[in-house]
C-alpha cells in the first residue's frame, strides 16, 4: 500500500515591528483558530515571495505602510486539512512601520492584531516555530537599531 504525498503549499508572511520610545513592538495576529502568530498567506501565480508577504500584512492587518527590511527564515510543516496531507512552506520577512492602527480581516479569520514587545510576543505566539521567527526577527531588529 502506497501512502498519498502531501501537498505543497508555499507562503510568505511578515514579522512587522515599529519602534516606541526606541524599543521594537511586535505585531502579533490571533487567527480563526485562536492562534497567536504572524499574518501569512498564500504566494499568487507570479508573486515573488516578498510581494506576497506584503500584500497579505495588509489584507490581514489594514497595515498599508511597511518597508521589507530583509529575509528572516523559510520554515514548514506539516498538517492535515480535510483529510488531506499538507506540506507547508512560508518565507517570512522581516518588515519596518511607522503605523499603530490596524485592521484585523475579520472575513478571514483574523479576529485580532496587538503590538507587544519581545518577551510578551514571544509568550503568546502559538507554535514553537514561529517563536524560532520571532527571536531570529529580533536579532535583526537589535542589530539594525543598535545604539539608537
Amino acid at each position: 500500500m502506497t501512502r498519498p504525498r502531501a501537498r505543497l503549499e508555499t507562503s510568505a508572511g511578515g514579522v512587522v515591528y515599529r519602534l516606541q520610545d526606541g524599543r521594537p513592538l511586535y505585531l502579533l495576529i490571533r487567527d480563526s483558530y485562536k492562534n497567536w502568530g504572524f499574518p501569512k498567506g498564500h504566494i499568487e501565480q507570479g508573486e515573488v515571495p516578498s510581494a506576497a508577504a506584503v500584500r497579505e500584512v495588509a489584507e490581514e492587518t489594514g497595515l498599508d505602510d511597511v518597508e521589507v527590511r530583509g529575509d528572516i527564515d523559510t520554515i514548514d510543516w506539516y498538517f492535515r486539512f480535510r483529510g488531506r496531507l499538507i506540506h507547508k512552506v512560508c518565507h517570512f520577512f522581516l518588515m519596518e512601520t511607522a503605523a499603530t492602527r490596524t485592521c484585523p480581516q475579520r472575513d478571514e479569520g483574523i479576529s485580532a492584531c496587538k503590538w507587544l514587545p519581545y518577551a510578551e510576543a514571544e509568550a503568546r505566539i502559538s507554535y514553537g516555530n514561529a517563536r524560532e521567527i520571532l527571536r531570529r526577527a529580533n536579532e535583526q531588529v537589535s542589530a539594525r537599531h543598535a545604539g539608537v
